[in-house]
């Protein structure tokens, strides 16, 4: 059985997506057979893997409101050991449609049942919102990774999810952990910049990655070359940074590489 990692944050531009295409990546280079997950009507996962999401037929929203399987719509991608269960703009309206359902909560962990039994990590890009698309990730999920940015309101609206986990954990998927917080967006020539990385290791401790992710000019313009920063320039900081947290993550779940 493989690990469902949800990214999540419901604070916007913190590098979600940023992390959910290039911890997919980083992980398919490592030759673990990976799945990422559009869970975000905006779709900046399915374009930054050189899909155009106006042209996707059927989508995560699919497997969610009509229940598709999602083995059904998975695209092969460019990356060796990457594949993507698309969205598209649709995913707007499913969080309305889904509203009546029964055991609306689990219609994402229904849907890629199967597919966690032949996929090593499945990696799910959540939208900026504490919404039903978001719940239903948190409940498929086997843990949780946040993105907190280095800036001034980095804590802001941490302690909202925090509590929003443990509701989870509670009521709907009580196996839910916390993989970690990474900090990213880090600049160590500013000094707010190292503040906020002392602030939330203060705060948070163990929880924290050692794993930093730099501002880095190949991570901002990689998604328009529709590729992710390992196969965009492999040697950028922001490549090396991606590789290093996904060692992390398979040393805290005590996978051995070879």
């Amino acid at each position: 059985m493989g690990k469902i990692i949800a990214i999540a944050n419901q604070k916007g531009g913190v590098g979600k997506t940023t992390t959910a295409i290039n911890l997919a990546a980083s992980l398919a280079a490592l030759e673990f057979k990976t799945l990422l997950v559009d869970a975000d009507p905006q779709a900046n996962s399915t374009s930054g893997l050189s899909f155009n999401p106006k042209t996707i037929e059927k989508s995560i929203y699919e497997c969610m409101v009509d229940g598709i399987n999602a083995d059904e719509l998975i695209l092969t991608t460019n990356v060796a050991y990457l594949d993507l269960l698309p969205a598209h703009i649709d995913l707007v309206g499913a969080e309305v449609e889904m509203i009546s359902l029964d055991h609306r909560e689990e219609k994402m962990k229904e849907s890629l049942k199967n597919a966690k039994e032949r996929y090593d990590y499945i990696v799910i890009d959540c939208s900026p919102s504490l919404g039903l698309i978001t719940v239903n990730a948190l409940t498929a999920a086997d843990s949780i990774l946040v993105p907190v940015q280095c800036e001034y309101f980095a804590l802001e609206g941490l302690g909202k999810l925090l509590n929003t986990i443990k509701i989870i954990q509670t009521r709907l998927n009580t196996a839910l952990e916390i993989e970690g917080i990474l900090l990213t967006m880090y600049d160590p020539r500013v000094r707010l910049s190292n503040q906020v990385v002392e602030e939330v290791k203060t705060h948070f401790q163990h929880l924290v990655f050692e794993t930093i992710i730099p501002r880095n000019i190949k991570l901002s313009e990689s998604p328009s070359f529709g590729l992710p920063v390992i196969a965009h320039d492999a040697e950028s900081k922001g490549a090396i940074s991606y590789l290093n947290l996904a060692q992390e993550i398979l040393e805290r779940n005590k996978v051995a590489l070879s």
